[in-house]
Formats: C-alpha cells, sequence, structure tokens
C-alpha cells in the first residue's frame, strides 16, 4: 500500500510519497507565504494553498511513478476561511493560526474565561479557530459556511464535509471529554446557526480522489503537529517531542484521559484510533523559523544555513525574546513585544545572532517546565524535530537550558510520516497503532553542557527580560 502524504503547513505544502514498508520514494515541495498585515493579521491566500496542495501532490505522485493507494492530509490546524459548499469557491482569504484581530472579541469573554477553558481544555485566545471564524463572519461575509482549511481541501477532494477529531478538538467548539460540537460554545462565538463538518477519527476513510491520478482513498486525516507526535512514537503518558518550524510546538502524550492544563497550555486529542482517543498537552512558541527570517530580512545572516557559522559561541550577557507576534504559552500574551537587552557598544552581530538562537531555547525550556508541571514528573527526554534542528547551536543551547538530553528525529518530513501512518491504519482495519508507525534511531542526540547552575542563572535573567516586554498596564506584576 503506497500512501501519498500530504503537510499543508504555514510557508509551504510537502507532498512525500511512502511505500507499504515506510520508505519514503519521493518528495516534493511548494511554498507559499502568509501575508503579514496591520493590527496583527496574518493571511493567506487559499488558492495558493490549494494550487501547492495540487502541484506537490502531483509532482510527489510523478517523482515516485507508482499509483497511490490511499492520500492523507495533515493541516495547519487553526487556519479558517469561508467558502461555498455547493461549488467550493473560497469566499474569504485563509486567516491564519497566527492572526491576533479577534483578540478583543475574546476579552469581550472574558467572564465565560474560565467555563471555556475547563470546557475546551484550551485557552481562550485567538490562536484557536472560533474567534477566527467569529471575525470572519463579522467581518467577511454571511454566506457559505466557516471552518478550518482541511475540511475546505478535503472537500475539493473528494466532495465531503468533515474534519478530524484532533483539529476539532483545537477549536474552542468541542467538549474535550465528548469531542463533539458543543451547542453552547457554538452559541458563545455566535456560531450556533453555522453548519458544521462531521468529525471523524482519524483512522478512517472519508472518501476517494482522482486529482493525483488513478482514485485513491482519502483518509487518516490529522492537524500536523499531532502528526509528528505519532511519527516519532510517543505513545506513552509522559512522552513528549518539539517541533521547530515556523513556531516551536511542545506536545507531551497525557495518555487516555484529557487533563485541565494548570499551567497555561492547552490539552487536546493527540489522536482517535481504534475506538480509542489519546490526549495530549501542547505548549505554542509563535515564533521560531519566523525569528530566524526576520534576522535574515534584517541582514544579520544571509539564510538560515549560516546560524552555526555567525553564531557568537557566548552572546555577551544578551537577551533576546522572541515575542515578535506576541507570547503564547504559558503567558498568552498578544500584547508582549520582542527585544534584546544587556547589549552594549561592544556586542556586535555574532553575539546578536547567538542572542536569537539562546532566545528560542529559552522559550522552549519554559515550555518544558510547563508540561513537567501538568506531567507531575519530569521529562526524561525530548524528541525533536523540523527544519530548525539542523542548527547545532540552537540544539545545543536548547539541551543546555532544559538539562535533559535532545534526541533529533532522522527525517524532515515528521509531520508527512504521521500522516502516512494514519492513512494506513484507515486501509487496514488489522493494523496496530504501533504496527503503523516506523520505529527509528536518533540522527543525533545532544546532552547538556551547561551546569545546572548556569542553565538556572541564564533562564532567570530571561524571565526578567520576558516580564520586562509585557506592557507594563496589563502586565500581572
Amino acid at each position: 500500500m503506497t500512501v501519498l502524504a500530504i503537510d499543508q503547513g504555514t510557508s509551504g505544502t510537502k507532498a512525500v510519497v511512502v511505500s507499504e514498508d515506510g520508505d519514503v520514494l519521493a518528495i516534493a515541495e511548494t511554498p507559499v507565504r502568509p501575508a503579514y498585515l496591520a493590527a496583527g493579521g496574518v493571511e493567506q491566500d487559499p488558492m495558493e494553498l490549494l494550487g501547492s496542495v495540487l502541484e506537490a501532490g502531483r509532482s510527489a505522485v510523478a517523482q515516485a511513478g507508482v499509483p497511490v493507494s490511499a492520500v492523507s492530509l495533515a493541516n495547519q490546524g487553526e487556519t479558517v476561511l469561508v467558502w461555498d459548499p455547493d461549488t467550493g469557491r473560497p469566499l474569504s482569504q485563509a486567516v491564519v493560526w497566527q492572526d491576533r484581530r479577534s483578540d478583543q472579541l475574546c476579552r469581550d469573554k472574558s467572564e465565560s474565561k474560565a467555563w471555556v477553558e475547563q470546557r475546551t481544555g484550551l485557552v481562550l485566545d485567538p490562536y484557536f479557530s472560533a474567534p477566527k471564524m467569529q471575525w470572519l463572519r463579522q467581518n467577511a461575509t454571511a454566506s457559505g459556511v466557516v471552518t478550518t482549511t482541511d475540511s475546505w481541501i478535503v472537500h475539493y477532494l473528494t466532495g465531503e464535509f468533515v474534519t478530524d477529531s484532533a483539529t476539532a478538538s483545537r477549536s474552542l467548539l468541542t467538549d474535550l471529554d465528548t469531542v463533539a460540537w458543543d451547542p453552547q460554545l457554538l452559541d458563545l462565538f455566535a456560531l450556533s446557526a453555522e453548519r458544521m463538518p462531521a468529525i471523524v477519527a482519524n483512522d478512517v476513510v472519508v472518501g476517494t480522489t482522482d486529482v493525483f491520478g488513478s482514485d485513491a482513498a482519502v483518509g487518516g486525516l490529522v492537524v500536523d503537529q499531532q502528526a509528528a507526535l505519532l511519527a516519532e512514537r510517543c505513545f506513552d503518558a509522559g512522552t513528549a517531542k518539539c517541533t521547530f518550524g515556523t513556531g516551536a510546538f511542545l506536545l507531551a502524550n497525557t495518555g487516555t484521559l484529557p487533563v485541565r492544563s494548570a499551567a497555561g497550555l492547552a490539552s487536546c486529542v493527540a489522536w482517535s484510533v481504534r475506538g480509542k482517543t489519546s490526549y495530549c498537552v501542547d505548549g505554542q512558541a509563535y515564533t521560531a523559523a519566523s525569528a530566524i527570517r526576520w534576522i535574515q530580512d534584517l541582514g544579520l545572516i544571509e539564510s538560515a544555513r549560516d546560524l552555526d557559522s555567525v553564531a557568537a559561541h557566548d552572546s555577551g550577557g544578551t537577551y533576546f525574546v522572541p515575542a515578535l507576534a506576541g507570547l503564547a504559552a504559558p503567558w498568552w500574551r498578544p500584547d508582549a513585544t520582542a527585544s534584546f537587552s544587556g547589549m552594549t557598544l561592544s556586542t556586535d552581530r555574532s553575539q546578536l545572532v547567538a542572542a536569537v538562537l539562546e532566545g528560542l531555547a529559552a522559550q522552549t525550556a519554559e515550555l518544558v517546565s510547563a508540561v513537567e508541571g501538568d506531567l507531575g514528573a519530569p521529562l526524561t527526554r525530548l524528541r525533536v524535530d523540523g527544519g530548525l534542528t539542523r542548527s547545532r547551536r540552537l540544539m545545543q543551547a536548547t539541551a543546555d537550558l532544559i538539562q535533559i538530553p535532545l534526541d533529533v528525529y532522522p527525517s524532515s518530513h515528521a509531520t508527512a510520516l504521521g500522516a502516512a501512518a494514519c492513512a494506513r491504519l484507515s486501509l487496514n482495519p488489522d493494523l496496530s497503532l504501533e504496527d503503523a508507525v516506523a520505529d527509528w534511531e536518533p540522527a543525533t542526540t545532544y546532552e547538556p553542557r551547561w551546569s545546572v547552575d548556569r542553565a538556572a542563572e541564564f533562564r532567570h535573567h530571561w524571565r526578567a527580560a520576558a516580564r520586562a516586554a509585557l506592557p507594563q498596564e496589563k502586565s500581572d506584576d
């Protein structure tokens, strides 16, 4: 059974053809670029997204030279749009998960904050789908349906109107325990009259498509970060991974009982397979690779490949808070701003680049601490994937600050491979979850080099810099 796994992400779409034995037969990538607007707006052209799916998928199948039995889709999670279910035509731009324009809508619901968080497992924040969906209804059009992008793409492929349980659980519209649309939540976001897609498990076939060649089943739908969690074999409670992509996303498996975070994390569905739902806690950092693109645009580096050669061994007491799009978990402060601090006349370009890498590592360390608080036990290792794992300087800084080993996933296609595993599960009901996911050994392991005291001192100073990035009139201090 050969699978075409499509990873539709923020900055591009990757299509990977995977053989029945788990071998990667072909890879194709098509870039897409979000538009960053005033007032925190982040949008994408829906037709560019769809075109990237078709172009990358067809290219990968052509390279592989074999027909595919199934197509799976991993999606961005919280990016939404309005579209016409009769014609499939988009009626709005896609509003990206990073978009902050619905912040006031969330503030207006502050009295319901505790209830929403208890019901959904999520923080009442524009990061998640529902506030952006309400914003679109107020600012775009009342026509059509408003959904996450996966429902629109799958409708184009199959004609079906569905979303998967992991994606739905990140909407602020589902009950975490039942994983069903909640009428009270829909009413809170003025969406009670909306037609909502059917929620399906992550191991079912939802339809067929011929857009990539001969007829193929479409199944194994999943949100991108949970796909990577699956690919990295985080099957047991307490196992965790961090993806260093456009943002940084740290997920830890919490088992079959949902955990309400006490540390400012999101709690959501990891996957629903074989009649059983597993959950995870999720900590997000809005900027990782996007921060690297920012310093590239400023001329500090020519490309991400230059990070290790340009970054100084030591940042010289300079601290960087990567709040270029606000701070997500565990602060949830969209009003936070990025900053360099501790600079002097002797601070040079290499130290600024080092400070950026150490700032990204410190941000990850805060997420690790939050996850450990919710798990009630320390992590013993962290599995990592994503393009920025190629930076040895960043990975070593992260290991130094979290004080546990980092195991680097040996493929840059974790999300696609996780989606491919879901597709195999959808086509073969006798296949177990463990057998659907290929075993792996780390490409590299980074052991902490800093002492516990040195890491604690750095994190103390970095937290002070992060507090200073919060506007004083809204600070809790």
